[in-house]
């Protein structure tokens, strides 16, 4: 048995969520490769805002599906990426330029709304370049795919004519879905005012569905023309969960996976899908993001956590660890969990290399690097580094690496390159996050005690003691019934909130040795004297 045929039996059995979804597409193809000979992966963007941490989870957890399938089948796969830039400019986005200006285009496709920032040729293909530098930088690997450009160049034609064609049966399907007042107006065709040039929401009456003919009242001018017009080539997009069934049917969409809020999506386009005579795709509905108060996340509230903001504070790797994990579960999304998902990172990454090919599979880190781990492990956590950095206060990258040689022999940017980047992460986590609620509380009678107890211990040993002698000490004085402790944690408690200023902490022996014992006897000295 060779390694990939070894790896393809694991895969198999392997109920890691990626391998779970990439099984219901051996499932969907049970005979081998469908007619056109790929399994086509899909993500949807819509550019009327810039690329987000959900646009970035969805490609990444596409990518960790398509990988697993890779693992099962050598049948081909693509990604498309792809952008609904032919959406009309519904309302002017908060956080752009040129408010102004972008008000007299509402309503019209965002391939024709002006750039904001006047860099491109249209909002649309300014976010669009924005979609595919944000995708390039982690480097997936994706096809870009614009609606405005298939919509124009006819690529859509033969399914927006079997959407006449079926028109009656997709009424059927969405107006019960519909408020009374909604049923009256609704269309699944928006066709595009030739005067205007505003996406229409209006009814439409099919004339010819050969050649792609329906009549409408163009309400956008005045005196609301009756016009008869084509809706091939660009002359009109489909309405939300048309657009996105026509674009399952069109393409032939294999995999394609939505936030919980789009379940009706889900269900209404599949539908819609299979009166076009097509089959819907595999997928799976995800959880959202929570903030720190289990509320959803808004962008009118600016209660969520930006890309931007996690990627300065920890490392990409540490992001995609945190969407690998239960996919289906609401979490919270804020900068509390940037710690603990960097440090549970590494030790997975750390566990994988000992572990037998069935756990590497179920390993967050299997999939996040697509089973190509890179070498090297830390020398220290990311939760100690933080600590660290929180005692040196305002330090430098090159005082915190004075510190880790003496702690790490040998140790050097040039040796340890991810933690050196972890330094710069747990600076800036410090500087705009811990620094200001750092409050150091002074002792109780008895913790003051058993702190003058641990300094005489300290100055007792060499300036060289190991992380564990240390670690027995503190320990030993937490049992010592001599100073009251109720439990060993309040002990531990009482020396992250006097000594470091935080409600938890680092496993002291290694922070002590790290920190150095004349520098923690100082630490206990200034606790001591509040």
């Amino acid at each position: 048995m060779t390694v990939s045929d070894i790896l393809r039996t694991a895969a198999n059995a392997s109920k890691a969520w990626p391998y779970e979804e990439a099984r219901k597409l051996l499932k969907r193809y049970s005979n081998g490769a469908p007619e056109k000979g790929h399994i086509l992966f899909e993500t949807g963007y819509g550019p009327s805002g810039l690329p987000h941490i959900g646009t970035f989870n969805e490609v990444l957890r596409t990518t960790m599906v398509r990988n697993a399938y890779h693992a099962l089948s050598d049948i081909p796969t693509r990604l498309v990426a792809f952008s609904d830039d032919m959406d009309g400019l519904r309302k002017v986005p908060g956080n752009v330029p040129n408010q102004a200006m972008l008000e007299e285009h509402l309503g019209k496709p965002l391939t024709q709304v002006p750039d904001p920032f006047e860099k491109f040729e249209s909002f649309a293909h300014h976010n669009n370049a924005m979609l595919r530098d944000f995708l390039d930088s982690y480097g997936f690997e994706y096809e870009f795919v614009s609606a405005t450009e298939r919509y124009k160049a006819g690529a859509f034609d033969e399914a927006l004519r079997q959407v006449l064609r079926r028109y009656q049966a997709i009424m059927d399907i969405m107006l019960p879905t519909l408020r009374k007042e909604r049923q009256a107006t609704y269309s699944p065709v928006l066709p595009i005012s030739p005067k205007s040039g505003i996406v229409l929401q209006v009814p439409v009456e099919v004339i010819d569905a050969e050649a792609g003919i329906v009549r409408f009242e163009d309400t956008s001018v005045p005196g609301g023309d009756i016009i008869e017009q084509s809706i091939l080539s660009g002359g009109a997009k489909l309405q939300w969960k048309v657009d996105w069934a026509m674009r399952w049917y069109g393409l032939g969409v294999d995999y394609e996976m939505a936030g919980k809020d789009l379940i009706d999506s889900v269900t209404q386009s599949s539908k819609i899908c299979r009166a076009l005579g097509g089959r819907p795709p595999e997928g799976f509905n995800y959880e959202m993001f929570l903030d720190e108060k289990g509320e959803k996340i808004s962008k009118t509230k600016g209660n969520g956590l930006s890309l931007e903001q996690w990627l300065t504070y920890g490392p990409q790797e540490s992001l995609a660890f945190y969407a690998y994990r239960e996919p289906k579960k609401a979490k919270q999304l804020h900068m509390g969990v940037i710690p603990r998902a960097v440090d549970e990172y590494w030790q997975f990454r750390a566990n994988y290399p000992r572990q037998a090919i069935e756990q590497q599979l179920g390993n967050p880190v299997h999939h996040i690097h697509d089973g190509k781990l890179p070498q090297g492990e830390l020398p220290v956590t990311f939760g100690l580094l933080l600590n660290l950095v929180g005692v040196m206060g305002d330090a430098s990258r090159e005082q915190v690496w004075s510190y880790l040689q003496n702690y790490v022999p040998g140790a050097s940017a040039e040796t340890y390159p991810e933690l050196d980047a972890l330094i710069g992460h747990a600076l800036a986590y410090h500087r705009d996050f811990v620094a200001p609620t750092l409050q150091r509380r002074p002792p109780h009678a008895n913790e003051a005690a058993a702190l003058r107890q641990l300094d005489s211990e300290l100055a007792a040993l060499p300036a060289d003691a190991s992380a564990e002698d240390i670690q027995n000490i503190v320990y030993a004085i937490g049992k010592d019934e001599a100073f009251g402790f109720a439990e060993l944690r309040d002990w531990f408690k009482a020396l992250y909130q006097t000594l470091l200023g935080a409600d938890q902490g680092p496993r002291m022996g290694s922070f002590i040795a790290l920190y150095g014992i004349d520098n923690s006897r100082k630490l206990i000295a200034e606790a001591l004297a509040s």
